[in-house]
């Protein structure tokens, strides 16, 4: 890991930002490390740019295709031949942190649902008796209030303005044996019970593999043949862009950072399956930012709660420690407003790189928090 692996995942500090590391830059490491800055700065930035990958494009253009209208205002592509998407994965991996940075920059409305904790009811309705005449003869006949999720659609809608969106919906291939062919009808014609998805709004789906989830519902051909099948694997460069967005501990962005095979793993030991995921990483970023508020300590216990993988919990652990250690050692909040001492220059001056690495993470967090606190 570099400092050019750091800063150009922030989205690249503008304007005082940068007045603040470099000036930081020169007074604690010396003049002679800018030109080395500079330099490494365009690989950083190139390699940034190059982070985002083809399934998160393939999403993109698949949406920008379905919003396309003719010129008499209508879907080119009518929502009954939309091939709803399906993102094929491991779990864990950030499928729905990916799909809320495409409706963000594609400035669309996004609802998401997980749908092993929906019922057949929640999705299609509740019934009730309604009476009507036949040829003369009055009938009771089953109804169904509007659906939970097409309701959710609406709301939205109306909330924000927003007439376009993505509806997502997680782990579709894992509902129960009730709702199974609700997912079916849905799937081939965009309807919940009789309540059909609104125009302008496209289905996203996702699953997991059968090999990591046991309730794994295998489709046939015909269901297959009328979805769009995307695969994708762990990708820890596009998730770092969501990790900037979503305020994920700084900790855990700069260790990522040198060790990127720790992002998404699972190991199949004699005990059980080892694993961390980035659901495991965001979770555990917000119980330490309480844990950090509350003055509680960060242990390997906690954890090891969060990332699953002995081995993996460990180093973090270690990393963790080091890191709160130079936020004491260098009195980040000293610098900030610049009453630094010499002893802290001559510190920064001396220590490895790895560790002038780990102190520019720390100032960075430090400026991303005041942006946060301005903001």
């Amino acid at each position: 890991m570099t400092i050019f692996n750091i800063i150009p995942a922030i989205g690249m500090p503008t304007g005082w930002e940068w007045i603040i590391i470099l000036i930081v830059v020169l007074l604690l490491f010396g003049g002679k490390k800018i030109p080395e800055l500079m330099r490494g700065l365009g690989k950083g930035v190139k390699s940034f740019k190059d982070g985002i990958k083809e399934a998160k494009d393939e999403i993109k253009n698949t949406l920008s295709v379905y919003f396309t209208k003719n010129e008499f205002g209508n879907y080119v592509i009518p929502i009954e031949k939309q091939r709803p998407v399906f993102l094929m994965g491991p779990p864990g991996i950030g499928k729905t942190a990916i799909m809320a940075q495409i409706a963000s920059e594609m400035g669309v409305g996004l609802l998401s649902y997980s749908m092993t904790h929906h019922t057949r009811q929640s999705a299609i309705g509740l019934p009730f008796i309604e009476k009507k005449v036949f040829n003369g003869q009055e009938y009771t006949v089953s109804e169904y209030t509007l659906s939970e999720i097409v309701a959710s659609v609406y709301e939205l809608m109306e909330t924000t303005g927003l007439k376009e969106g993505i509806l997502f919906l997680d782990e579709i291939n894992c509902v129960s044996e009730t709702l199974a062919p609700v997912m079916l009808q849905l799937l081939q014609y965009k309807v919940f019970g009789k309540h059909k998805i609104p125009a302008g709004w496209v289905i996203v789906t996702a699953g997991n593999p059968p090999e990591y989830n046991n309730a794994v519902r295998e489709y046939d051909i015909a269901t297959w043949d009328r979805l769009k099948r995307i695969d994708i694997t762990p990708d820890f460069e596009i998730w770092k862009e969501y990790a900037y967005k979503a305020n994920i501990h700084m900790s855990i962005i700069s260790y990522l950072e040198s060790k990127t095979a720790d992002f998404y793993t699972i190991e199949t030991t004699v005990d059980s399956k080892a694993f961390a995921t980035a659901r495991g990483w965001e979770d555990l970023s917000q119980m330490i930012d309480l844990y950090e508020k509350h003055g509680i300590e960060v242990k390997e216990t906690l954890i090891s709660q969060y990332l699953q993988n002995r081995k993996v919990a460990k180093s973090f652990a270690a990393y963790y420690d080091l890191y709160v250690k130079y936020r004491g050692d260098y009195q980040i909040d000293k610098i900030m407003v610049g009453e630094y001492s010499q002893n802290v220059r001559y510190k920064a001056q001396s220590a490895k790189f790895d560790e002038r690495v780990m102190l520019v993470s720390l100032l960075l967090d430090a400026i991303n928090e005041d942006t946060l606190a301005v903001v």
